[in-house]
């Protein structure tokens, strides 16, 4: 998949992700499926986390001078939600109760982030020819991470769907 597809599906996924939470009160997005699930307002903190620490590996990854020559990995089980993946530590959300503006703020700095990183690469096949350690996934090619990123988000658009349905249900 070419940077410029995935850059498409990561501003759709963006685009629904922020159409869903647009204008939902602090009680919704304090909302949980139940006690063991995250809130809305922490899995928005998760992807905040995620895509930050993605594009300190995608940096760290540029800065290597060695090609690497890794397969592409099978990502779209990500899609199913019955595949249960714990989240390392570090990408956990806080209890912190963050208000929607500032969750909105947090989501647009992450991803502007994100493509001013994307923007210094001036070759896009180094993308594919260099690689970074995942926590989950092991050795991935920094184009992967890239792909990673909309199919993971789009995971937690369902998360969320699913805590949305739950409250039109009560």
């Amino acid at each position: 998949m070419e940077l410029q597809e995935i850059k498409l599906k990561l501003k759709e996924t963006r685009d629904e992700l922020l159409g869903i939470v647009n204008g939902l009160s602090e009680e919704q997005l304090s909302a949980r499926k139940d006690t063991n699930s995250w809130s809305i307002n922490q899995i928005c903190q998760h992807l905040i986390k995620t895509e930050e620490l993605y594009g300190v590996a995608i940096k760290r990854g540029l800065k290597s001078d060695e090609d690497s020559f890794i397969g592409n990995k099978p990502l779209e089980f990500l899609f199913d939600r019955n595949n249960k993946i714990e989240a390392p530590d570090i990408a956990k959300p806080t209890d912190e109760i963050i208000g929607y503006q500032e969750i909105i703020n947090r989501l647009n700095q992450s991803r502007e982030k994100l493509y001013e990183i994307l923007s210094t690469v001036e070759d896009p096949t180094l993308l594919s020819r260099r690689h970074f350690i995942h926590p989950v996934f092991k050795e991935m090619a920094l184009i992967e991470w890239v792909r990673s990123l909309y199919i993971h988000e789009e995971r937690h658009i369902k998360q969320i769907n699913e805590i949305m349905e739950g409250l039109s249900e009560a």
